[in-house]
């Protein structure tokens, strides 16, 4: 694959990342997204609909990993680098999801803060933002 084509891809990759993002409103169910934007650690857990939540969630995330995993693919061209991340971001969303059905189940506004941050590594590419200076530097130290 020639630079300027990787570059394109990446280029197109991160677009799609930042469109996820950008639409997030009209495209996933969240009425948390407008409660983390006020000062959440004085107010009641807005009404939600759990299974609506959660489908939503898991949508993001499965969208978010996809194009994660596509980034990772054009930037190391390794097969194994993409079963092996594979295995982390579903590791991650088992863990992650769990956490946040705790959380959406029995919302406590000590713990809000903790939800906040689950919540964040479910719905943004953070994972990629770890993973990505990490297989770099394990190609340059191999």
């Amino acid at each position: 694959m020639s630079k300027s084509i990787k570059y394109i891809l990446l280029f197109v990759l991160f677009g799609v990342l930042v469109l996820i993002r950008f639409f997030e409103d009209s495209l996933f169910y969240d009425p948390y997204l407008t409660f983390f934007q006020n000062d959440y650690l004085y107010l009641d857990s807005p009404r939600r609909e759990v299974v609506k939540l959660v489908c939503f969630t898991a949508l993001r995330y499965v969208a978010n990993t996809v194009v994660s995993l596509g980034i990772l693919f054009v930037v190391f061209k390794d097969v194994s680098i993409i079963k092996f991340s594979t295995i982390i971001y579903g590791i991650a969303f088992v863990i992650l999801m769990l956490l946040f059905l705790y959380f959406i189940s029995n919302p406590k506004q000590e713990e809000y803060y903790l939800f906040f941050n689950i919540r964040r590594f479910l719905i943004q590419p953070l994972i990629l933002i770890l993973l990505l200076p990490a297989f770099y530097y394990h190609k340059l130290t191999a």
